[in-house]
């Protein structure tokens, strides 16, 4: 049933994890939304105690279930301080009154600049590089330079973009400044778009794959044993966008056996990992992997605060008499 209760903004706000955006300056936040009442983090046991009054949530990453609301008479609003929404029960929000706004764009360039970073680390064996100098292996070389790895350039490479929103548009724009050929892949299951090529095209026809699509029904394992097995031996795999799109088991195995040439990862299905997961014990030279940092550049950071103030501005402005 849904509640209907008068609007009460006395309760205040409520940050449940604020460590999540770290040093970013709260000035602005703490003159709209208050009282504002602040939590680095928040457990599920925790959350049942934080401010039941609050009439604004904001998380980044805490789950709010129908308990949640349930247990929340003047909650009016969820704000939550990244794009995705899965962490919140939208069904109970709905069936409570209570509105959720996310942030949006917010990453689009320190996303795209990370996917690069990764994508160019991979094709110039960087890490392998890196490792040789710190082990000796340059001071004690009879030439000026080290050949023992590959070095590839981009220019002339094909680019398969899954994902052509925000920054799947901006990772194609960077891309063709590069000099790369870029195909935007269609929807696995959807309907053919003009300018797009078939989902099987891209992986089969792509020197780097790229991943910038959101976690659905339809993208949950989209990189699996089949469609790993599609990629060329050469081809490289890149996923900035959400772990539970690539079926590890299978891409740990084709790492191993080389069925693609590597891949670099800023996301992992579980975060953080375990200490003996797979992929982390695993050592492989053509596996790079990252903490889940692409997103957190400062002004990224910064910028999704500030969207969240103006998230709470405009409800204010919408709710009070």
């Amino acid at each position: 049933m849904t509640r209907i209760s008068p609007f009460n903004p006395d309760g205040g706000v409520v940050f449940l994890d604020a460590a999540t955006l770290g040093d970013v300056d709260l000035t602005h936040l703490s003159l709209v939304a208050a009282p504002l009442h602040l939590y680095p983090k928040t457990t599920a046991r925790e959350l049942a105690e934080r401010h039941c009054d609050a009439w604004c949530v904001i998380t980044n990453k805490v789950l709010l279930d129908r308990a949640f609301f349930l247990a929340r008479p003047n909650l009016r609003l969820v704000c939550v301080t990244a794009t995705g929404v899965n962490n919140v029960d939208l069904e109970a929000a709905r069936e409570h009154g209570v509105t959720v706004a996310n942030c949006k764009g917010y990453s689009t360039e320190t996303v795209a600049q990370h996917t690069f970073m990764l994508m160019l680390a991979m094709l110039r064996s960087m890490p392998l590089y890196q490792r040789d100098v710190a082990a000796g292996t340059w001071s004690q070389s009879d030439m000026f330079c080290l050949l023992n790895h590959p070095v590839r350039e981009l220019q002339g490479l094909k680019l398969g973009v899954v994902g052509y929103g925000d920054i799947g548009k901006r990772v194609a724009e960077i891309a063709r400044l590069f000099g790369v050929e870029v195909l935007i892949a269609d929807r696995r299951n959807g309907q053919p778009k003009a300018g797009r090529t078939p989902f099987r095209e891209v992986l089969a026809n792509c020197d780097i794959l790229t991943l910038h699509c959101p976690l659905t029904a339809d993208t949950t394992q989209l990189i699996d044993e089949k469609t790993l097995g599609l990629m060329r031996p050469s081809a490289f795999l890149i996923n900035t966008s959400r772990g539970q799109l690539i079926d590890e088991p299978a891409l740990l195995q084709a790492l191993q056996q080389k069925t693609i040439a590597g891949a670099a990862l800023d996301v992992l299905t579980t975060e953080p990992p375990a200490a003996d997961h797979p992929l982390l014990k695993a050592n492989l030279p053509n596996l790079i992997i990252t903490p889940h940092c692409a997103w957190a550049s400062r002004e990224a950071r910064q910028t999704a605060l500030e969207q969240t103030v103006g998230n709470i501005e405009e409800y204010l402005k919408a709710n009070r008499d």
